[in-house]
C-alpha cells in the first residue's frame, strides 16, 4: 500500500485520540464504528440493487465500492488504536489467507488452523 495511506490512518487516530481520548469507552466506539461502516455498505448494496421499491436504483458500484473502502480504513485506524501496527496486522493477516489458498505440497494434509 501507498506509504500515505498508513500515514493517514496514524493522523486520524491521532485525531481521534486528541478529540476523544484514548479509554476503554472510545476504544468500544471505535470498534463499533466498524458495525456502522458495515450498515453503511448493506444499505448501499441495497441501492444498487434497487431492493427498496419506493427509491429504485440509488447507488452505483462505485458507491459501495467506496463504502468499502471507510470499512477497510476505520477498521486500520481501530488496529492503531488499540496501539498495534496495522501495516503489520493487515501484512500477518494477507500471510494467513495466502497459506490458506497456496496449494498443499505433495502428501501434506492441511488442517484448518482457526
Amino acid at each position: 500500500m501507498d506509504e500515505t495511506i498508513w500515514t493517514r490512518v496514524r493522523t486520524a487516530r491521532g485525531w481521534l485520540d486528541a478529540a476523544n481520548g484514548t479509554g476503554e469507552a472510545e476504544l468500544t466506539c471505535r470498534m463499533l464504528k466498524l458495525t456502522e461502516e458495515a450498515g453503511e455498505v448493506a444499505g448501499a448494496w441495497i441501492g444498487f440493487l434497487g431492493q427498496n421499491p419506493r427509491k429504485g436504483v440509488t447507488h452505483t458500484r462505485a458507491d459501495v465500492a467506496a463504502e468499502l473502502a471507510d470499512v477497510a480504513f476505520t477498521a486500520l485506524v481501530a488496529i492503531e488504536s488499540l496501539g498495534l501496527d496495522a501495516r503489520k496486522v493487515l501484512g500477518d493477516c494477507a500471510g494467513k489467507v495466502a497459506g490458506r489458498l497456496d496449494p498443499p505440497a505433495e502428501g501434506e494434509v492441511r488442517r484448518r488452523a482457526d
